[in-house]
């Protein structure tokens, strides 16, 4: 996986209790823009889902569900 440097600005308050703390600032940072990445990306899926819903089409014979096994 190719990475990016990137800068960004932390309350010094909670900064100095990440440091206490032991924790791993870029690693947190990766975790929580993945995780906001991943919500962003559900949220516009679901947008495009209402904008426009899937509907019955004739050449299906079958209703096929997509889950989480």
């Amino acid at each position: 996986m190719a990475t990016t440097r990137t800068t960004f600005t932390l309350d010094s308050q909670l900064a100095e209790q990440a440091r206490q703390l032991k924790i791993n600032v870029s690693a947190a940072a990766r975790e929580g823009v993945g995780a906001a990445v991943r919500a962003a990306m559900i949220q516009q899926d679901r947008d495009a889902y209402r904008r426009r819903p899937e509907r019955s089409d004739p050449f299906w014979d079958e209703v096929q569900v997509w889950v989480d096994e």
